[in-house]
């Protein structure tokens, strides 16, 4: 029963792991080199793109704005810029078309670069055709510029105290109200099991005696 109890809650750490990863704001320090704009069929990765209600968004097939970048050691990266809307997660971005022109205006070579710190969400699949989503850009002094993520400090740590209160909670529950209930459960088992006891101890008695009469 116990390794049942750590796989379930191991599992729902994992999820939840994955769930923040995906949702929470992350930071790329990268080199934009082109913008475009590209014509996309969703299908089962749907559900990593915006909603279809979002703007100007249409069913399944939609134009949406990309930004193609670099990495400081020459890696490239791919992000779509869509509006989030009022869905999830909560960005509220709705200016997808000003990003894609400050995008455009934060263009470089590699001769004369410009880096640029992008903030998005979300994960990059080749595989599943899925793309992190920009939600804002700022050009920064160079690669190595050290960027702290006060957003995700605020709500891990928010989340961390609600976790905290929550065990707190379960625990005076458990001390309160489970483990007395267990308790008295177990005390009234065993006064039954006394009783079942002399009764038998008492029936016995009784054949013994009956037998010993004859």
């Amino acid at each position: 029963m116990r390794y049942v109890k750590w796989t379930f809650l191991g599992t729902v750490a994992l999820l939840l792991f994955f769930f923040l990863h995906y949702t929470l704001p992350q930071t790329d320090i990268v080199r934009i080199v082109g913008t475009e704009n590209r014509r996309m069929d969703l299908g089962e990765n749907a559900w990593f793109w915006a909603s279809p209600d979002v703007g100007t968004a249409a069913s399944n097939s939609r134009d949406i704005f990309f930004i193609n970048a670099v990495y400081p050691n020459g890696k490239t990266m791919e992000y779509r810029n869509e509006d989030t809307g009022w869905g999830w997660p909560p960005y509220f971005k709705m200016d997808s078309s000003s990003t894609n022109t400050e995008a455009k205006e934060l263009q470089s070579t590699a001769a004369a670069p410009k880096w640029v710190a992008v903030t998005h969400y979300g994960w990059r699949n080749q595989l599943f055709t899925i793309f992190p989503n920009a939600i804002s850009l700022r050009q920064v002094e160079g690669p190595d510029v050290r960027i702290i993520p006060w957003v995700n400090i605020v709500i891990l740590s928010f989340l961390a105290f609600v976790l905290f209160m929550a065990w707190r909670m379960w625990a005076q529950f458990k001390e309160r109200m489970i483990e007395p209930a267990v308790i008295e459960a177990q005390e009234t088992l065993d006064d039954l099991d006394r009783r079942a006891d002399r009764a038998k101890a008492g029936v016995g008695g009784w054949f013994r005696r009956v037998i010993g009469r004859k």
